[in-house]
């Protein structure tokens, strides 16, 4: 091609082909002969990089990198990947308590956690965690019988669901007001008595 300036003929050099590089047509062999002598050509990437940074090229770029969880020594093609979803020791959380462990524990702390038991404020009976979905959606305490947010279901225990616990509180609450009345009135009538009777045994 020619130079805008000049109007010679430039050429590109395989070995700067990557760099976009035109050289003038009368120098294309001597630096031919220079690029030969100080670059080559990476066999993984394709990249030229210069001969004596060749094997740092290949260190930071391409050499297999260790993984800082389970110490093997992994593909950087595939590092991410790895670390983010097959290495056994990265972190992952327990679906029923939330607690972080690493993945090689997770299916043995699964079958232990998972069988742990909550409380149904629906039915008052006790279920499995890993069993609470399928749970919710047959509970016979459900007035609808379908399945409920778990947020609602401390709530359906205070009688929000449909009203009689709270009314049997209330119920509970007057019988402790009539019962305090009543000690009350004995204890006042007796004291009465008491104090009838005292004047009269003096006299």
């Amino acid at each position: 091609m020619a130079s805008e300036t000049t109007g010679e003929i430039s050429i590109v050099c395989n070995h700067c082909v990557f760099s976009d590089r035109d050289i003038p047509a009368p120098n294309i062999d001597l630096h031919r002969v220079h690029c030969a002598r100080n670059l080559e050509k990476c066999k993984i990437c394709g990249d030229m990089v210069p001969k004596k940074h060749a094997q740092e090229h290949f260190s930071n770029t391409h050499a297999p990198v260790p993984c800082s969880m389970c110490k093997e020594t992994i593909d950087r093609e595939v590092f991410n990947s790895h670390t983010e979803e097959i290495c056994p020791k990265r972190m992952v959380t327990c679906e029923f308590c939330e607690f972080p462990l690493p993945a090689v524990d997770l299916p043995e702390h699964q079958e232990v956690c998972g069988n742990r038991t909550e409380l149904c404020y629906q039915c008052n009976s006790y279920v499995r965690l890993r069993e609470t979905y399928n749970h919710e959606t047959k509970c016979p305490g459900s007035v609808l019988n379908n399945v409920e947010s778990s947020r609602r279901v401390p709530r359906a225990a205070e009688g929000d669901g449909n009203g009689r616990r709270r009314r049997g509180g209330n119920g509970v609450s007057n019988k402790r007001l009539f019962f305090t009345i009543a000690i009350t009135g004995i204890a006042v009538l007796l004291g009465s008595l008491f104090f009838q009777r005292k004047p009269e045994g003096g006299s």
